[in-house]
Protein backbone atom coordinates (compact mmCIF):
# COMPACT_ATOMS: atom_id res chain seq x y z
CA UNK A 1 0.00 0.00 0.00
CA UNK A 2 1.40 3.38 -0.92
CA UNK A 3 1.63 6.01 1.78
CA UNK A 4 -0.98 8.10 -0.06
CA UNK A 5 -3.67 5.44 0.33
CA UNK A 6 -5.86 5.89 3.39
CA UNK A 7 -6.12 3.07 5.91
CA UNK A 8 -9.48 1.46 6.57
CA UNK A 9 -9.60 3.22 9.94
CA UNK A 10 -9.05 6.58 8.22
CA UNK A 11 -11.76 5.83 5.67
CA UNK A 12 -14.23 4.88 8.37
CA UNK A 13 -13.26 7.91 10.47
CA UNK A 14 -14.10 10.12 7.49
CA UNK A 15 -17.59 8.64 7.14
CA UNK A 16 -20.57 10.64 8.26
CA UNK A 17 -23.48 8.44 7.10
CA UNK A 18 -22.72 4.95 5.85
CA UNK A 19 -20.17 2.27 5.15
CA UNK A 20 -21.35 -0.79 3.24
CA UNK A 21 -19.39 -3.92 2.41
CA UNK A 22 -20.27 -6.53 -0.21
CA UNK A 23 -18.47 -9.87 -0.02
CA UNK A 24 -18.94 -12.34 -2.86
CA UNK A 25 -16.30 -15.06 -2.44
CA UNK A 26 -16.85 -18.48 -0.90
CA UNK A 27 -13.28 -18.75 0.30
CA UNK A 28 -10.72 -16.24 1.44
CA UNK A 29 -7.11 -17.04 2.15
CA UNK A 30 -6.22 -14.06 4.30
CA UNK A 31 -2.88 -14.79 5.95
CA UNK A 32 -3.75 -13.37 9.38
CA UNK A 33 -6.89 -15.53 9.52
CA UNK A 34 -5.20 -18.82 8.62
CA UNK A 35 -4.30 -19.90 12.17
CA UNK A 36 -7.77 -19.23 13.57
CA UNK A 37 -9.43 -20.92 10.60
CA UNK A 38 -7.19 -23.99 10.94
CA UNK A 39 -7.97 -24.18 14.66
CA UNK A 40 -11.70 -23.99 13.96
CA UNK A 41 -11.43 -26.75 11.33
CA UNK A 42 -9.64 -28.99 13.85
CA UNK A 43 -11.64 -28.18 16.97
CA UNK A 44 -14.85 -26.41 15.99
CA UNK A 45 -13.84 -23.59 18.34
CA UNK A 46 -14.08 -19.99 17.12
CA UNK A 47 -13.00 -16.86 18.96
CA UNK A 48 -16.23 -14.97 19.60
CA UNK A 49 -14.99 -12.77 22.44
CA UNK A 50 -15.36 -9.12 21.36
CA UNK A 51 -12.66 -8.15 23.86
CA UNK A 52 -10.09 -10.66 22.56
CA UNK A 53 -6.85 -9.48 21.01
CA UNK A 54 -8.16 -10.61 17.63
CA UNK A 55 -11.53 -8.85 17.75
CA UNK A 56 -11.09 -5.81 20.03
CA UNK A 57 -9.57 -3.44 17.42
CA UNK A 58 -12.41 -4.19 14.95
CA UNK A 59 -15.09 -3.90 17.61
CA UNK A 60 -13.66 -0.56 18.76
CA UNK A 61 -13.45 0.76 15.19
CA UNK A 62 -16.98 -0.25 14.21
CA UNK A 63 -18.66 0.63 17.50
CA UNK A 64 -16.99 4.05 17.40
CA UNK A 65 -18.33 4.72 13.91
CA UNK A 66 -21.80 3.52 14.85
CA UNK A 67 -21.73 5.74 17.95
CA UNK A 68 -21.02 8.71 15.64
CA UNK A 69 -24.15 7.84 13.64
CA UNK A 70 -22.56 5.88 10.79
CA UNK A 71 -24.61 2.92 9.60
CA UNK A 72 -22.32 -0.04 8.89
CA UNK A 73 -23.80 -2.85 6.79
CA UNK A 74 -22.22 -6.01 5.40
CA UNK A 75 -23.83 -8.35 2.87
CA UNK A 76 -22.42 -11.71 1.86
CA UNK A 77 -23.38 -13.58 -1.30
CA UNK A 78 -22.67 -17.27 -0.69
CA UNK A 79 -22.96 -20.55 -2.54
CA UNK A 80 -24.96 -23.28 -0.87
CA UNK A 81 -24.07 -25.65 0.54
CA UNK A 82 -21.61 -23.22 2.09
CA UNK A 83 -17.86 -23.83 2.26
CA UNK A 84 -16.00 -24.47 5.49
CA UNK A 85 -14.73 -20.91 5.31
CA UNK A 86 -18.26 -19.47 5.15
CA UNK A 87 -19.28 -21.70 8.09
CA UNK A 88 -16.32 -20.25 10.00
CA UNK A 89 -17.29 -16.68 9.04
CA UNK A 90 -20.88 -17.33 10.09
CA UNK A 91 -19.70 -18.68 13.45
CA UNK A 92 -17.86 -15.41 14.17
CA UNK A 93 -20.34 -12.92 12.72
CA UNK A 94 -22.05 -12.42 16.06
CA UNK A 95 -19.04 -10.30 17.02
CA UNK A 96 -19.57 -8.08 13.97
CA UNK A 97 -23.20 -7.66 15.03
CA UNK A 98 -22.13 -6.99 18.63
CA UNK A 99 -19.88 -4.19 17.34
CA UNK A 100 -22.84 -2.57 15.57
CA UNK A 101 -22.64 -3.97 12.05
CA UNK A 102 -25.81 -5.09 10.37
CA UNK A 103 -25.06 -8.32 8.48
CA UNK A 104 -27.11 -10.21 5.92
CA UNK A 105 -26.57 -13.35 3.85
CA UNK A 106 -27.83 -14.03 0.32
CA UNK A 107 -27.65 -17.45 -1.33
CA UNK A 108 -25.92 -17.03 -4.69
CA UNK A 109 -28.81 -18.68 -6.56
CA UNK A 110 -31.03 -15.77 -5.43
CA UNK A 111 -28.56 -13.20 -6.77
CA UNK A 112 -28.46 -14.36 -10.40
CA UNK A 113 -30.35 -11.38 -11.79
CA UNK A 114 -28.54 -8.72 -9.73
CA UNK A 115 -25.83 -6.74 -11.52
CA UNK A 116 -22.84 -6.86 -9.20
CA UNK A 117 -19.29 -5.60 -9.74
CA UNK A 118 -16.47 -8.08 -10.29
CA UNK A 119 -14.83 -7.50 -6.91
CA UNK A 120 -15.73 -7.21 -3.25
CA UNK A 121 -15.90 -3.62 -2.09
CA UNK A 122 -16.50 -1.14 0.68
CA UNK A 123 -18.53 1.96 -0.25
CA UNK A 124 -18.13 4.95 2.06
CA UNK A 125 -20.89 7.60 2.21
CA UNK A 126 -22.03 6.68 -1.33
CA UNK A 127 -18.99 8.51 -2.67
CA UNK A 128 -15.79 6.46 -2.39
CA UNK A 129 -15.19 2.78 -3.22
CA UNK A 130 -12.40 0.64 -1.89
CA UNK A 131 -12.15 -2.41 -4.15
CA UNK A 132 -10.73 -5.48 -2.43
CA UNK A 133 -8.69 -7.65 -4.79
CA UNK A 134 -7.94 -11.32 -4.15
CA UNK A 135 -6.03 -14.03 -5.98
CA UNK A 136 -7.79 -17.14 -7.28
CA UNK A 137 -7.11 -18.98 -4.04
CA UNK A 138 -8.39 -16.08 -1.94
CA UNK A 139 -5.13 -14.43 -0.87
CA UNK A 140 -5.13 -10.66 -0.48
CA UNK A 141 -3.96 -9.01 -3.71
CA UNK A 142 -4.36 -5.35 -2.78
CA UNK A 143 -6.89 -2.60 -2.92
CA UNK A 144 -7.89 0.11 -5.32
CA UNK A 145 -9.89 3.28 -4.79
CA UNK A 146 -12.30 5.16 -7.01
CA UNK A 147 -14.89 7.86 -6.74
CA UNK A 148 -16.00 7.41 -10.35
CA UNK A 149 -19.74 8.21 -10.34
CA UNK A 150 -20.71 5.25 -12.55
CA UNK A 151 -18.80 2.78 -10.36
CA UNK A 152 -20.30 4.34 -7.21
CA UNK A 153 -23.78 4.03 -8.75
CA UNK A 154 -23.16 0.36 -9.65
CA UNK A 155 -21.89 -0.48 -6.17
CA UNK A 156 -24.68 1.36 -4.37
CA UNK A 157 -27.32 -0.25 -6.58
CA UNK A 158 -25.80 -3.73 -6.26
CA UNK A 159 -25.49 -3.48 -2.51
CA UNK A 160 -29.07 -2.28 -2.03
CA UNK A 161 -30.45 -5.01 -4.32
CA UNK A 162 -28.51 -7.69 -2.43
CA UNK A 163 -29.50 -6.20 0.93
CA UNK A 164 -33.19 -6.19 0.03
CA UNK A 165 -33.14 -9.93 -0.75
CA UNK A 166 -30.71 -11.10 1.89
CA UNK A 167 -31.52 -12.73 5.21
CA UNK A 168 -30.47 -11.04 8.48
CA UNK A 169 -27.64 -12.85 10.22
CA UNK A 170 -29.74 -14.01 13.17
CA UNK A 171 -32.21 -15.68 10.78
CA UNK A 172 -29.77 -17.18 8.26
CA UNK A 173 -29.31 -20.92 8.66
CA UNK A 174 -26.20 -22.51 7.22
CA UNK A 175 -26.96 -24.95 4.38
Amino acid sequence: MSSSEPTFAELLAGCTRSAVHLEMRDQYGITDESGAFSTWRRTGQRDTDPTSENWAPWVELISGAVARGVTVRRARIVSEPVTDYIQWEHAGTGVNVHAGEQVRWLPRRRASDIAVPGNDFWLFDDRLIRWNHFTGDGAWAGQEFTDDPSAVKLCASAFEAVWARATPHDQYEIH
